[in-house]
């Protein structure tokens, strides 16, 4: 009996320290995983991005627009110099 206990514990003990070792095998790997996800941006991430930028610059356009005729009360003026500044956006960077 005294020799079987060991054995038993031996062979339950083995598959932890196995689950251990290669947790700590594989966790440098996981780090630099981590770090890339972190350092890039994601389609989902760029996509997103470039969306809040645009609908910033088109209410940056509005409210200029707004502010051309509160001052100006001219409309054609006004749409002429919102459609001369909306074309004169840089082009998309890929």
């Amino acid at each position: 009996m005294r020799i079987v206990i060991p054995v038993v514990m031996a062979l339950l003990l083995s598959g932890c320290i196995a689950k251990t070792a290669a947790n700590i095998v594989t966790a440098p790997v996981r780090a630099v995983g981590q770090a890339a996800d972190w350092a890039t941006t994601s389609q989902d991430e760029a996509d997103r991005n470039r969306g809040r930028e645009l609908r910033e610059e088109e209410e940056r356009l509005g409210r200029q627009w707004r502010e051309c005729m509160e001052e100006r009360e001219d409309r054609d003026y006004c749409d002429e110099v919102h459609r001369r500044q909306s074309s004169q956006r840089p082009p998309d960077e890929d």
